[in-house]
Order: structure tokens, then sequence, then C-alpha cells
């Protein structure tokens, strides 16, 4: 088995805790004790080639990119990236410190995150950031469904993704924290639009609904990619439970690596 796993965070013991995020980890995922703390290199290395993951994409604010963060890729590029949290709101700022990280690191996805912006994907503020990915080559992650923490959750409605893939059909766009309650709809859209995907983030496969599973044996097997959010949910939980899904041949080596690696590695150097 090989993976690459596209959402991993290595400082939750020394990052920011806003309130919102300590409700999740206390009152949703109830472990709260497991998910803040920091990670270090040498043990994301050993967990990762014990679970047979090949590579993991670590997380860092666009804003101020965390650099304890950034020096895994520094150490080990073949086996750490990086995505960058942009808030769009920030304007030009936002863009041009977006460009830097991905002049000066293995920068391979941009991320937002609606329900911390408060706008809705498909607001103006976002076009943009849009542009601006499709000028870099980088596909960027928008997480939809309702989310955990106790936050509004309208604004991660995977519709408010239709007109943004109809006026740039050149982005490639991954719905993040799949997209419960709305998983027809994400399935409806990605049927609809090439370069729409979606990212098993934070959702433990043994929770995914059979539609979607019947989508990934069928129409959406270039769909869907694995991602654990760890230490939200522990990596080898959620890579033993995608091996347990009921997959056809071919389909769990595609939802654990190839589809992710096809987007973030496939062409780059």
């Amino acid at each position: 088995m090989r993976a690459i796993d596209a959402w991993v965070s290595v400082n939750m013991g020394s990052g920011q805790r806003p309130e919102f995020l300590v409700r999740v980890a206390e009152d949703y995922f109830k472990r709260a004790e497991h998910i803040f703390r920091d990670i270090s290199q040498a043990e994301l290395l050993e967990l990762m080639e014990r679970s047979g993951v090949q590579k993991a994409i670590l997380t860092v604010d666009a804003e101020a990119p965390q650099k304890e963060v950034l020096a895994f890729a520094e150490a080990r590029p073949d086996r750490f990236a990086i995505s960058a949290y942009v808030d769009p709101r920030r304007g030009m700022n936002a863009l041009r410190e977006l460009e830097q990280l991905a002049r000066n690191s293995p920068l391979v996805l941009a991320r937002a995150v609606p329900f911390m912006i408060g706008l809705p994907a498909d607001d103006r503020v976002y076009y943009p950031l849009y542009t601006r990915c499709i000028d870099l080559g980088l596909p960027i992650s928008v997480n939809t469904g309702i989310p955990g923490p106790p936050m509004p959750g309208r604004c991660q409605d995977p519709m408010n993704l239709d007109e943004v893939c109809y006026f740039f059909p050149d982005l490639k766009l991954i719905m993040a924290h799949g997209a419960d309650p709305w998983w027809a709809v994400a399935i409806r859209l990605m049927i609809k639009y090439p370069n729409l995907y979606l990212m098993t983030s934070a959702f433990a496969p043994a929770y995914l609904p059979a539609e979607l599973i019947h989508f990934m044996n069928t129409r959406g097997r270039d769909k869907i990619l694995y991602a654990s959010n760890h230490p939200v949910l522990p990596l080898e939980r959620c890579l033993r439970e995608a091996q347990e899904l009921d997959l056809r041949e071919g389909v769990l080596d595609r939802y654990l690596y190839g589809n992710a690696h096809r987007l973030f590695f496939e062409g780059r150097s």
C-alpha cells in the first residue's frame, strides 16, 4: 500500500487555538489532549514509514508562514510539501504572500476555509485568489460541508462552487473535509465539472456514505483524495479504515495515492 496524506498538522501544540478549534477538539472529536501537541519531524517520518505514507502535505498560514513547519519540507522535500491557508479578504497582500511561498518553498496547494472567512466561496472577494492560483498552476482546496466547530455552516454549501467552476474552468478546485450533509450535491457537481474534486480530510473513512463509495467505484475513480487531518483524526486509523472500504480493484490506490499525485506532484521537479 502507498499513500499521500494531503492534510497533516505538526504544530497544533504551539499554534494559535481559537475558541472554535478548542470546542471542536473537546466537544466534537473528544480528544483535545491528542490534538493540541507538536509533532517532530522524526516522529512523523517514523509514522509515515510504518503506515506507507510516501508524502505528507503540511499547512502554513500564508500571512505568517510558520518556520518550524517549513523546516520539514526544507529538510526532506522528498517526503513533505506545503499548503498555504489564504484569507482573500486581505487583497493583494494575500496574493503576494502566496506568490512568495510558491517561489521559496515546495508549495503544492492553496487553502480557503469559508466558515473562518465568513463568506461563501462564490463571493467576489475570492475571485482574485482563484485567478492567481490558475496563474501559478496551483490547486486550491475550499472547505465544504457543515463544519465541526460551532460556527455558521451555510457558507460551506457545495452549491457555492457551481458558479466558481463555471467561471474558472481551468481552476483545479478540491472540496475539503467532505461535504456532509450535501454529498449528493457534491457528487453531481463533480460529474458536471472536470476540475472539481473532493478530499475526505477530517472525515473518518468508515463513515463515508454509500453514495460516495459508489461514485468512487464508478464515475468518480479519479475524483476523490485521501487525507487524514492528523492529529485531529489519527493517520493510522484513517488508513486502516480506508483499506476496509468496499472498493473495486485499483480504486483504493487512486484514492490513497494516485489522484493526489496527479494533482499535486505530477510534472513538478
